[in-house]
């Protein structure tokens, strides 16, 4: 069953189209901002009869209100190689579930959503543009589910600046949804790219990712994005090593988002939608 959530903006949005999101611009909404001179904003549905009446002078004055706008979502995601590991899910199809739930949450809401997606290039297979539509996010769940993950040649996030140059520049909801298994030096300037929007990193991991096999043995072990294997002892002390790598991981994708004022979200193993909604109650108190 697909979990719907509930997400909001911690800031005012820019808006043309009636919705959900508290806008910036002056419109039909219900948030009173100020009264106008009428010769000014020649709205008659809109005159104040007791303030015309109060204000000396024979203006007459019209309510002006802030209007509540729809957005557009986009989610950037990674579909490299790395995100095609997990147990019993692939990272990727936790992904899908996110996305499926995403577009009927937006739907609800009266937003648009769309996919643009990278590894080592940009997918223009799995792009789809921000519609406005009941089942867009099942459609590219779909896809999601059924992309095989490519083995290339180079990093796998080198797409990642030729895919956000598409979203340069606008405003809405930006899920930048990845594992970040690779340096964060070249994300900053990609974030700078999207300063006009309300970006959140989703840090998808799997829990064999993070937490080390129990019993001592020989472990074989392979790089998803490059194919290489070698073998490990897993003895206490390398168990040990393993948490702290991943712990200090996070601390340093936690202060990397920080000095941009973003919060990451992080997903192990399952999309819960009760949790995204708390991130988001929390992110915009």
């Amino acid at each position: 069953m697909t979990e719907e959530f509930h997400y909001r903006l911690p800031r005012r949005v820019l808006g043309w189209r009636p919705g959900s999101h508290r806008g910036s611009s002056l419109g039909t909404g219900q948030e009173f901002v100020s009264h106008m001179s009428l010769y000014a904003r020649p709205d008659p549905r809109r005159l104040d009869l007791r303030a015309s009446l109060r204000q000396p002078g024979d203006d007459w004055l019209v309510r002006v209100n802030r209007q509540r706008v729809a957005i557009p979502i986009h989610v950037l995601v990674d579909v490299s190689t790395s995100m095609t590991f997990g147990v019993p899910k692939r990272k990727l199809d936790v992904v899908a579930d996110f996305v499926e739930a995403l577009g009927q949450s937006a739907f609800r809401v009266g937003d648009s959503l769309g996919l643009q997606a990278f590894d080592n290039e940009e997918r223009p297979e799995l792009f789809m543009p921000a519609l406005l539509s009941r089942g867009v996010g099942s459609v590219m769940a779909a896809q999601l589910r059924q992309w095989p993950g490519r083995l290339g040649s180079g990093a796998g996030y080198a797409g990642l600046g030729d895919a956000a140059l598409h979203l340069a520049g606008r405003p809405g909801l930006v899920f930048l949804v990845s594992d970040f298994h690779w340096p964060l030096d070249q994300l900053a300037p990609i974030l700078d790219l999207m300063a006009h929007a309300c970006v959140v990193p989703m840090v998808v991991w799997d829990a064999a990712e993070i937490e080390p096999p129990a019993p001592n043995a020989i472990a074989p072990l392979r790089d998803m994005e490059s194919g290489r294997t070698r073998s490990l002892w897993l003895r206490p002390r390398l168990r040990q090593q393993w948490r702290d790598g991943v712990a200090q991981r996070r601390l340093e994708l936690d202060q990397f988002f920080a000095e941009r004022d973003m919060h990451p979200f992080y997903v192990c193993g399952a999309f819960y939608g009760e949790a995204l909604s708390q991130y988001f109650f929390e992110v915009a108190a």
